[in-house]
């Protein structure tokens, strides 16, 4: 049985029903989120504050002299009907032409100055906007510089795209054509109130009085339109993501035939953004032809009321065609506050994706950063290192290890094992969750992780390339290296020959998708990026993987020659890799279950020996030895 406390909340009389309090917690929840997201979009506008102020006043000024208009037109319509009628009943003064030509001048001076000051506070807010654009962009890619590597591990690419791209635009839009807007907006309904009073507080009267109803519909408007934005936004991030690895692995969807599946995942998606994004625009295309359909009541009423003050003669021919044009203006500025307010659904949806990427948790860095040295030896020790990419699942468990500078650590275990992880952690993407690093005997975590990456250097399974010459990518080692430097690099990661015969040589353009080069040559000239980098330390991971046996002869030798005086961390399945290795470590599932030289490891016959024997089972012992 239910206890008093469950029968007064299901109660009519306990309060409101359970559905109208979330009902209502929705609404605040939508209202305050657009207040935040606007807010947060206004406070980076400060620094064009004194822009914005004169903005503001010429919007003022041009409105201003756009509202008076009428009066003029007014005066010259109640003289041609004044003139007319003295014509008729005979009189010797007509139409004062004079007058009339004066007026119409005079009017004409007036609307040109209003688009003047239009034409000037238009370009300076397209001036603003632009700035406001690239200022944000600009920070957008200061944070994405200050992400730790998780943040991109468990984010989509094509989605942080579409957040500098659409959603800035989205936003840098939305700014252009809103502010000015709805300065204008707010300036014309108080001044055009305020000539219909002047003119007849009747007329006025009705006219305000039927104003609310537009007020209403763009409220209900909103509120069912805004989730809808909100979605459209989220879903063209997708979209932009799906495209985006669709582009990029185009090659991997063909050679597995999962085109059709791609497509489909790609097609439901489109289904969801385009069901979104036709709610969200035929809710928001409803508010113009609804406040039209409310200002055409007005002007009805306006009509009639006033063609019987005129028969009345309480009011002129001049005075009701200008309070007709002032009653269809006074519905243009509010229907143009129904369209601004789309607009900064837009923008709040925008806003919310940009904001939730710019308040993403950075690199966290000590708050007295540690001198860094000019130079080190490269001594490297892990100490009880522990780290798991989730709290609840460790990978490195208890990890110990002195690597003396200038020795060779080959890193070797089954897949998953933490190989790849140990280098993540040397190179500080990630923080420990327990243990330390330390590097000549300081611990790492007290350098800034920026300073400290500079002593390493990493050539890694997947290369990595940009869009720009042979010499521009070898360059990217060290940005000051002269020509010649970069060359002896090449040279001596036993590039130079393939490049030499390459047309243009060091000046070939890699394109974007960089396949102008096989594979393996793209992994030789990371080598040599590494080799003109020169650091104390260097991290190879698979980094002979992607090249053939006549290649990968070549390029040991480089390596020989790069290793020396270096410490070095290889991680490598192939046995002719690591061999000549200082100290093989053993890992399994994040701990050292073997450690010694090559001909050491197999002469156990343990864990390192099962490993390879499994590889190389062709293979007899005096072979792998």
């Amino acid at each position: 049985m239910a206890g008093p406390m469950s029968s007064s909340f299901n109660s009519p009389r306990g309060g409101l029903p359970r559905e109208n309090a979330i009902t209502r917690l929705q609404k605040y929840k939508t209202n305050a989120s657009i207040r935040k997201e606007l807010k947060r979009i206004f406070s980076l506008l400060m620094p064009f504050k004194w822009a914005l102020i004169a903005v503001f006043i010429l919007a003022i000024l041009s409105v201003v002299f756009s509202v008076i208009g009428p009066l003029f037109i007014s005066d010259v319509t109640d003289e041609l009907a004044d003139g007319v009628l003295r014509i008729i009943r005979g009189s010797d003064s007509g139409i004062d032409f004079k007058y009339v030509g004066q007026t119409l001048l005079f009017l004409i001076g007036i609307y040109v100055t209003s688009a003047i000051f239009n034409l000037i506070q238009s370009l300076m807010m397209a001036k603003i906007t632009t700035r406001f654009s690239y200022n944000l962009r600009k920070k957008i890619l200061h944070k994405l510089n200050r992400l730790p590597v998780s943040y991109y591990s468990t984010s989509v690419q094509g989605n942080i795209l579409s957040i500098i791209t659409n959603d800035v635009d989205t936003v840098e839009n939305g700014l252009n054509t809103s502010i000015t807007k709805m300065i204008s907006s707010i300036v014309q309904i108080i001044g055009i109130t305020v000539i219909m009073f002047t003119i007849s507080w009747q007329m006025a009267l009705v006219v305000l009085g039927i104003s609310p109803l537009s007020v209403i519909v763009v409220f209900i408007l909103v509120k069912i339109s805004q989730k809808h934005f909100r979605n459209n936004q989220r879903y063209l991030g997708k979209v932009n993501g799906q495209i985006e690895e669709f582009l990029s692995a185009h090659v991997i969807l063909s050679a597995f035939n999962y085109e059709e599946s791609a497509s489909e995942s790609f097609r439901n998606n489109n289904e969801i953004l385009k069901g979104h994004s036709f709610k969200a625009e035929f809710l928001s295309g409803l508010i113009y032809p609804s406040n039209n359909f409310i200002g055409n009541l007005s002007f009805i009423l306006v009509c009639i009321i006033g063609a019987i003050n005129v028969t009345s003669g309480v009011i002129s021919i001049g005075n009701i065609q200008a309070f007709i044009m002032y009653s269809k203006s006074f519905n243009r500025p509010i229907i143009d506050l129904s369209n601004i307010s789309s607009q900064l659904q837009r923008m709040a949806a925008a806003s919310e994706r940009i904001f939730g990427l710019l308040e993403e948790d950075e690199e966290k860095e000590p708050e007295n950063n540690t001198q860094l040295p000019d130079r080190i030896k490269g001594e490297v020790e892990f100490r009880h290192v522990k780290f798991g990419y989730h709290k609840d699942k460790t990978i490195i468990k208890d990890f110990s290890l002195t690597a003396h500078a200038g020795q060779k650590i080959a890193i070797v275990g089954p897949t998953g094992a933490g190989k790849t992880t140990l280098v993540k952690l040397l190179m500080r993407y990630y923080d420990l969750d327990g243990g330390t690093i330390l590097l000549d005997g300081h611990d790492i975590a007290e350098y800034d992780r920026h300073e400290i990456r500079k002593y390493f250097g990493m050539v890694l399974q997947d290369t990595w390339l940009f869009k720009g010459t042979i010499k521009e990518n070898i360059r990217y080692g060290r940005l000051d290296a002269t020509d010649e430097e970069v060359i002896e690099a090449a040279r001596t990661a036993q590039a130079d020959s393939f490049i030499s015969t390459l047309p243009h040589g060091y000046d070939l353009v890699i394109n974007e998708d960089s396949d102008n080069i096989s594979q393996g040559q793209k992994q030789l000239l990371t080598i040599a990026r590494a080799v003109l980098a020169d650091p104390p330390v260097l991290i190879l991971d698979e980094a002979t993987s992607s090249v053939d046996t006549r290649t990968e002869v070549l390029i040991q030798k480089a390596m020989d020659k790069l290793l020396e005086g270096r410490t070095s961390f290889i991680i490598a399945h192939r046995y002719s890799t690591i061999r000549n290795a200082d100290m093989i470590l053993c890992i399994n599932d994040g701990e050292i279950v073997e450690q010694g030289s090559h001909r050491e490891l197999f002469e156990k016959n343990g864990f390192y020996s099962s490993l390879y024997k499994d590889q190389f089972s062709n293979l007899t012992d005096n072979d792998t030895l």
